[in-house]
């Protein structure tokens, strides 16, 4: 992924107005026997979310990706459902496991992606007439990216090409028989290893096409390049317009993408940008007379918005449509008539979808679109566009996981599915609310929300969780959060902010931390936890804290800073940068936009930003938690922090999670209860009572 989005935490709404609110009076509390009132561990195998909502090109009918929790499985099953936009109804495609549902241009056939007979995921092409479904070819490695031709004649898609590994010596003959050890490994390919797939195979990402009617896919570019991102086709339905790096130095410098032109029949590469920083999601006009993109001019800055651009279909008279926009757009889709661009972005944490028009104008379409990552409350989230310019994207709130919806050209939501009704019944949960929040540190407006426990007492104070998100760019917003459900249930009240360096405020909030984190976001943070205090509904001497990632760095950060909290979790935290921006899998980028420098020519920054370099200080008592396959903050940043707590004689318990990488740290749901059980025991052995 591009380093602007390389952050600490994976991650990714609906505006305040449709928060929900706390009850006026509280309710009854609940009967000591029978079902359970509020939401349960339990419940966390249940939860049901839709995501890749694709709208038909006549704007009747949705597909989507339905993922169900299964409780014998401990993952979610995922299968193509589509939704008949008039009436509601919904069937399922009929094929399980299938994802990522892709229209022909007509709307008669989608092509997607499913296991086939051998285990493999293949593309498939399904007949909605007849309800047949057919694979095109037999792939040897899973496809990525897919999208039909203008013609219909040909679907493009990419795919990992697998390459020769280095060698060292020439490995001795084993005797026939003989049981030996496996051979040495040689690494030597710049980017080695990803957070999420491990140590790489050797081998590049290319694109190919095939038939619609299937035969043998046939590939479109080659050498020693990564051209795996997006692929879609121009009105000609013989250009390819991908975004790849073909720098001499690409693998040094891997935000330096460009947008190419890719003839499908003579395979021929034409670069179309050139500018130093990231070009990306190239599209075509219906016409096929421009393309538009998103970018920047890198200036090294920890963060940067990426800005919609047009040019013209040979390169020419690129100019920037949304220059006036502070704010960081992507997904861009053409209007049907070629008028204007839709494209998406997060706004205060609410992710909305805008129409661009040509002269720059940007009218807001849809809102509240809510991203996959249910178990914390992230921003971000993805839509689709019919001819008639019916927006269907999933919807979300703090009571909903995200759910299938649909704007009309006139501005009207409607939200087609309820895929939690059942499960949520009779249930009382968290009520999510806004928090007005000044910083002590320059007075600077924070955008904060509060979740109070089901059957809330308003003259009661509860204990609270002050819960950080990752990043650090990126943003929290008003949406569902398992973790802070779950927290919110065993009767705490429960905090989380968009400190300064979050994103959806503007490129200059986000870079009051560039080479300076942490810093006064821990004073934002303060003043979040300021502010519930004065609500009068928190008690101040049951404070408790947690975050993952970049809220893991602060969480340990906050600890060597004050003494005010009870108990802390460091969730897959950054403990020494010196080490961190050395084993992290971004190793090439990390250091040089985050630091300038690099550690063995700056120390004293390294360190003065580590929160090792503050762990005398520390005597709140700490656990640290992380996943044992976690290549974005290795568990050598949490076992370093534990070793020096356990050193000082302070409190602290050492959380490794099996099996799991950084950004799937919660992917399985029993993962995710066993972790956040672990924390609320932890908390609640310090807890005053």
């Amino acid at each position: 992924m591009a380093m602007k989005r390389f952050v600490l935490s994976l991650g990714l709404l609906l505006g305040s107005a449709a928060v929900a609110q706390p009850p006026a009076a509280p309710p009854a509390a609940p009967a000591p026997t029978g079902p359970s009132r509020s939401f349960t561990p339990r419940d966390v195998f249940s939860l049901a979310q839709a995501s890749d909502v694709q709208i038909s090109p006549d704007g009747k009918r949705i597909a989507y990706v339905r993922q169900t929790g299964d409780i014998l499985i401990d993952a979610d099953r995922r299968e193509i459902w589509l939704v008949d936009i008039a009436s509601g109804a919904q069937r399922p495609l009929g094929v399980g496991g299938s994802s990522r549902p892709r229209w022909s241009p007509d709307g008669t056939r989608i092509a997607f992606a499913a296991k086939g007979e051998d285990g493999k995921v293949q593309i498939f092409v399904h007949w909605l007439a007849t309800g047949v479904h057919a694979a095109l070819a037999v792939l040897p490695e899973s496809p990525s990216d897919i999208a039909w031709s203008p013609d219909q004649k040909r679907i493009a898609f990419t795919m990992f090409v697998p390459g020769e590994g280095a060698t060292l010596g020439t490995p001795l003959a084993k005797p026939e028989g003989a049981k030996w050890a496996e051979p040495v490994k040689v690494i030597s390919q710049i980017h080695y290893r990803e957070d999420g797939g491990g140590y790489l195979r050797p081998g590049y990402d290319h694109v190919f096409v095939v038939g619609a009617d299937g035969g043998a896919p046939r590939q479109l570019t080659f050498g020693a390049y990564d051209d795996g991102g997006s692929v879609t086709w121009s009105a000609d339905s013989r250009h390819l317009l991908i975004a790849t790096n073909h720098g001499k130095d690409w693998e040094r410098d891997p935000l330096n993408s460009d947008i190419f032109s890719l003839d499908a029949e003579t395979a021929t590469l034409t670069q179309l940008t050139t500018r130093a920083g990231p070009d990306e999601e190239p599209v075509a006009s219906p016409d096929g007379r421009l393309i538009a993109y998103v970018g920047f001019d890198d200036k090294l800055l920890g963060f940067q918005n990426h800005a919609l651009s047009v040019m013209n279909a040979d390169g020419s008279g690129a100019h920037v449509l949304t220059a006036a926009l502070d704010r960081d757009v992507g997904h861009p889709r053409w209007s049907a008539d070629g008028h204007a661009i839709f494209v998406s972005y997060t706004d205060h944490g609410v992710t909305k979808v805008a129409r661009v028009g040509l002269d720059g104008k940007v009218s807001v379409v849809a809102s509240g679109l809510a991203a996959g990552e249910i178990d914390r409350p992230y921003a971000g989230g993805s839509y689709s566009v019919a001819r008639d310019g019916a927006i269907a994207f999933a919807a979300g709130d703090p009571a909903h996981p995200p759910e299938v919806a649909v704007a009309t050209r006139a501005g009207a939501t409607r939200r087609l599915t309820s895929l939690n009704q059942d499960l949520f019944a009779g249930k009382t949960l968290g009520a999510v609310t806004p928090l007005a929040v000044t910083s002590s540190a320059g007075g600077l407006p924070i955008d904060a929300w509060m979740v109070t426990p089901p059957n809330y007492d308003p003259t009661h104070r509860y204990p609270l969780i002050l819960e950080i998100h990752g990043g650090p760019f990126a943003s929290y917003g008003p949406t569902w959060s398992t973790d802070d459900q779950l927290y919110a249930a065993a009767g705490y009240v429960v905090v989380y902010a968009n400190p300064r360096g979050s994103t959806s405020y503007g490129e200059s909030f986000a870079d009051m931390i560039h080479h300076d984190y942490p810093s006064h976001d821990y004073d934002d943070l303060m003043s979040v936890v300021d502010a519930a205090v004065a609500t009068g509904h928190v008690d101040p001497a049951n404070l408790f804290v947690t975050g993952g990632s970049g809220g893991g760095l602060l969480t340990a950060w906050i600890v060597g800073k004050t003494d005010r909290f009870k108990a802390a979790v460091s969730q897959k935290p950054v403990i020494d940068w010196a080490s961190e921006v050395l084993t992290t899998d971004g190793y090439t980028s990390m250091a040089r936009y985050w630091f300038g420098k690099m550690p063995w020519e700056d120390p004293e920054q390294y360190w003065r930003r580590s929160p090792l370099s503050l762990v005398g200080n520390v005597k709140t008592p700490t656990a640290v938690m992380v996943g044992e396959d976690d290549h974005r903050t290795p568990p050598s940043e949490a076992e370093q922090y534990y070793a020096a707590l356990q050193i000082r004689s302070v409190p602290t318990a050492l959380i490794r999670v099996p099996g799991a990488s950084h950004g799937g740290l919660a992917d399985r749901p029993s993962q995710l209860i066993g972790e956040n059980a672990a924390i609320l025991a932890w908390f609640e052995r310090y807890r005053q009572k």
